[in-house]
């Protein structure tokens, strides 16, 4: 899914603001919003802008996505990656700017299966990275056809999940929530593996 540069929210383009981050960036005329500040390519080459900042936005959410599935890997689970891009290598790049149906539908696949190890249960697994630790029903693409899906929070400091369901009823993961993936039954994660994982996720993400 799109997400903001800034603040990791959902966007309509990959490799922009959110509406908010963009009303605060035109509020305070703060440059350090983009990595880069405008859509052009310097004199002595290398990505334009717009380029610029939608790789490192997918840089993020690969670390993220990265962690998350070598932390299932390490407790036994087999893990799937689901997603499209994963199916048909560089297909989201040439989706870039396009804007239909089928390419939406594209877009907002999750990023893995994961299956439990002990009862052979298989889950749906979304997974985001947020500096803010936050995440609600607001987040998701609208009509996010995905129900039973799992929404894995990478922050600064910890792991969260909720359910898209759980999302719907108006649960939300706030920096104060206690949502932490390894309070859910259904997984039956070892604590201390999550939270040597968390570590990981301090040490790549403490910059950003």
């Amino acid at each position: 899914m799109p997400e903001c540069i800034k603040c990791g929210e959902f966007t309509k383009f990959n490799g922009g603001l959110c509406s908010k981050c963009y009303a605060e960036k035109q509020k305070t005329n703060d440059k350090s919003y983009y990595p880069k500040e405008n859509d052009v390519r310097a004199d002595n080459g290398g990505l334009t802008d717009r380029d610029y900042n939608y790789r490192y936005g997918m840089i993020k959410g690969r670390i993220a996505e990265t962690l998350v599935q070598e932390l299932f890997l390490a407790l036994g689970y087999s893990v799937f990656r689901y997603g499209m891009e994963n199916t048909i290598p560089g297909i989201m790049e040439l989706l870039k700017g396009v804007r239909t149906d089928v390419a939406n539908e594209i877009r907002r696949m999750p990023d893995f299966v994961v299956q439990n190890p002990k009862n052979g249960d298989v889950y749906f697994v979304e997974v985001k990275f947020r500096a803010s630790e936050e995440f609600s029903l607001k987040d998701l693409p609208k009509d996010y056809p995905y129900r039973n899906a799992y929404i894995i929070l990478v922050s600064k400091k910890h792991i969260k999940c909720v359910t898209v369901e759980e999302l719907e009823a108006g649960e939300q993961i706030t920096p104060s929530s206690r949502n932490y993936l390894g309070n859910r039954k259904e997984f039956d994660l070892d604590k201390q593996t999550i939270i040597d994982f968390c570590d990981f996720a301090v040490q790549f993400f403490q910059t950003v």
